[in-house]
C-alpha cells in the first residue's frame, strides 16, 4: 500500500518530488521500526501506542520536534489515506498533538548586505558571475523558492512584459514581474550563456551547460554572504525571507506579498510580519497624533 500512497500524493495530489521521497523514507523507516519492535509488518494493523513508541525513540535519537512532526505528518497522511481507500476503518492518528516545537525567528538579510554582495559579484562579467549575480538578483527581486529558481525555463521569461512564468508547488504558476535592473541583468547573462547551448532549455546552467541542482545554488548564496554577513544561517530562503520583509516594510500589501511568494494562505505570509514590527512601530509612532517620539 505504501506504493499506492506515493503515486497518489505525487500524482493526484501534485506533491513535489522532494516531499514524495522524505515520505518514503518515512514511512519505511517507520515499518522497519515496527518490524523489529513488534514484529509487525502490516501496517495496517498498527496501533496508537506502537506509534507513541516510535516518536518516543525518535526523541530519544535527539532528533529535532519539528523533524518529528514532519514524520509523523507523513505517517498520518498515510493513514488518511488507507481510510478514505476504505483499507482500515479509524486513522490511529486521528488524535495525536504534534510535539511543540519553539519558533525561531528568521534574520532576513539587511539591503546594505544584499548591494554589497551585488557589487562584489558585479566586478566580473564572466558566464560564472552574471550566472551568480542573476541567482542573487533573482531571489530577491522575486522572493521564489530554490527549486522553482532551478526550473525556470529560457520560455518562461518575457523580457518584453518584463515578466517571469513561476512554476510553484503542486504545479501552480503565476507571474512575477521583473525590475529593470534584472531584466539587463538576464540580458547580459543570456548573452554570455551563448556559448553553453544545448538541449537544455533551463535558464541557469552549470558551467558544463547542465541544469543546476540545489546544493550548488545553495553554495553560492553562503558563500557570497559569508563575506558581508556574520548572520548564522545565510541561504536562499533567507534572500526570499528578506524579499518579503522588505516588501512589508515599505509599506506593501501583504495580499500582494502572499501572491508574489505563491503562498495558498496569508497564514503562511504573515510569519514575515514579525520582522516588520519594528517598522511598523516606527510608522505608528511617528504618524500617532498622540505619540510623544514624532519628529
Amino acid at each position: 500500500m505504501i506504493t499506492s500512497f506515493l503515486e497518489y500524493i505525487q500524482l493526484e495530489k501534485q506533491y513535489s518530488e522532494h516531499t514524495v521521497t522524505a515520505y518514503k523514507n518515512d514511512l519505511l523507516d517507520f515499518k522497519d521500526f515496527c518490524t523489529t519492535e513488534f514484529d509487525q509488518e502490516d501496517l495496517n494493523e498498527i496501533n496508537y501506542a506502537q506509534i507513541r513508541s516510535w516518536i518516543v525513540s525518535l526523541v530519544n535519537q535527539n532528533i529535532a520536534n519539528n523533524s518529528i512532526n514532519r514524520k509523523v505528518s507523513a505517517l498520518k497522511s498515510y493513514y488518511k489515506f488507507l481510510q478514505k481507500t476504505a483499507q482500515i476503518t479509524i486513522n490511529p492518528l486521528a488524535r495525536h498533538k504534534a510535539l511543540k516545537v519553539q519558533k525561531k525567528m528568521q534574520v532576513p538579510f539587511t539591503s546594505s548586505e544584499i548591494n554589497g554582495v551585488l557589487q562584489n559579484i558585479g566586478e566580473e562579467q564572466n558566464f560564472v558571475s552574471l550566472r551568480n549575480k542573476l541567482i542573487v538578483e533573482l531571489f530577491y527581486s522575486t522572493g521564489i523558492r530554490r527549486a522553482e529558481l532551478i526550473n525556470i525555463k529560457q520560455s518562461d521569461v518575457d523580457l518584453s512584459q518584463k515578466t517571469i512564468k513561476i512554476l510553484g508547488k503542486r504545479n501552480k504558476e503565476r507571474l512575477v514581474p521583473l525590475i529593470e535592473l534584472v531584466v539587463n541583468t538576464i540580458q547580459n547573462y543570456i548573452e554570455a550563456r551563448q556559448k553553453y547551448q544545448k538541449e537544455e532549455d533551463f535558464l541557469l546552467l552549470t558551467e558544463k551547460g547542465n541544469k543546476l541542482y540545489e546544493t550548488l545554488v545553495y553554495r553560492v548564496i553562503n558563500s557570497y554572504f559569508s563575506k558581508v554577513s556574520l548572520k548564522v544561517k545565510k541561504s536562499p530562503h533567507i534572500l526570499r525571507h528578506s524579499f518579503a520583509t522588505h516588501l512589508l516594510n515599505e509599506g506593501a500589501n501583504l495580499n500582494s506579498v502572499k501572491e508574489l511568494l505563491g503562498h495558498s494562505s496569508l497564514a503562511s505570509t504573515q510569519v514575515y510580519t514579525h520582522n516588520s514590527l519594528d517598522a511598523i512601530k516606527k510608522v505608528y509612532n511617528n504618524a500617532h497624533p498622540r505619540s510623544t517620539k514624532k519628529k
